[in-house]
């Protein structure tokens, strides 16, 4: 009996170092390599709404890294793709070049993109950009979560990361929860099924 409160006890306290420890980079390594060793992902899923399906418009603004003010409503008429993620989260690392690629991929063709740090300062947002190289901007929305507020309806962003596709009128379409790393092609459809919209 002993042996087995022991063992329970062990188990409960490397369980409990292993969710603290999202920083750790060896962790980001494994879960990009698949190994996995050390993360437990949360579910991964796709959701997309017809237009029938969809609420209403969702405002939101908010300071970037750089200071700058940043708003839905000067993006609409664009679909919109909003990630919610911090730097410490190791599916976030894993998935920010994807993110990069594919923003990059639609520049000028009616697609704005804007992250949501829920956590971190203006200081670690741009070394995080700077390591992995993303130029979009990203609201700092860690005092006071005004941003992940104004997404607390059915759509809301659930687990670190997701990401949102609003569609031209301002509505959310479709959200992908967990990371877009292993479903890049899923984010470019989605983004693509709002674009041709209303054509």
């Amino acid at each position: 009996m002993k042996r087995r409160i022991l063992f329970a006890a062990v188990a409960a306290l490397a369980t409990g170092a292993l969710l603290s420890g999202c920083a750790n980079d060896e962790l980001a390594k494994q879960y990009t390599s698949g190994v996995d060793k050390n993360f437990i992902a949360g579910s991964s899923g796709v959701t997309e709404l017809t237009p029938s399906q969809r609420g209403k418009p969702i405002d939101f603004s908010g300071k970037t890294e750089d200071g700058t003010t940043v708003s839905a409503k000067a993006d609409r008429g664009d679909v919109i793709v909003v990630n919610f993620w911090y730097a410490g989260c190791p599916p976030c690392r894993a998935e920010a070049s994807d993110l990069q690629k594919i923003y990059a991929q639609y520049q000028g063709k009616g697609v704005s993109f804007i992250g949501v740090n829920t956590r971190d300062d203006a200081a670690t947002v741009q070394a995080f950009d700077g390591t992995y190289k993303v130029t979009y901007p990203s609201i700092l929305d860690a005092d006071g979560g005004a941003v992940q507020l104004a997404f607390s309806g059915s759509m809301r962003p659930n687990a670190t990361p997701t990401t949102l596709v609003i569609d031209k009128q301002g509505r959310i379409s479709a959200r992908i929860a967990g990371s877009v790393d292993d479903q890049p092609s899923t984010l470019t459809t989605l983004i693509d099924s709002a674009l041709a919209e209303g054509k």
